[in-house]
């Protein structure tokens, strides 16, 4: 859902020719202009830059994907427990 609102001011003709190919695709001016923004930040790299940052961040987490598996079937129930008792081992509390 579009929600965010921008204006500028273009020239008339190029105003013409955005109205002109909308018509020619039917399609709404906002689908055309939102188009043109996505095209143009695709190009300048700014898209690839937020998805370098997610691969990034999956290649961090990969390793820990799985660390916690134990076979134990009631982990999560049990977890609260078992900090403690570690804690109590460790600390002798």
């Amino acid at each position: 859902m579009k929600t965010e609102v921008y204006s500028w001011r273009v020239s008339s003709d190029i105003k013409m020719a955005l109205e002109r190919e909308a018509r020619r695709h039917k399609m709404s001016m906002s689908a055309v202009l939102d188009l043109a923004a996505r095209e143009w930040l695709h190009n300048s790299g700014v898209e690839n830059e937020g998805d370098e940052g997610q691969r990034q961040l999956r290649k961090a987490a990969s390793r820990w994907l799985g660390a916690l598996a134990s076979g134990n079937t009631q982990r999560s129930e049990t977890a609260s427990q078992s900090v403690r008792q570690r804690l109590r081992q460790r600390y002798g509390r």
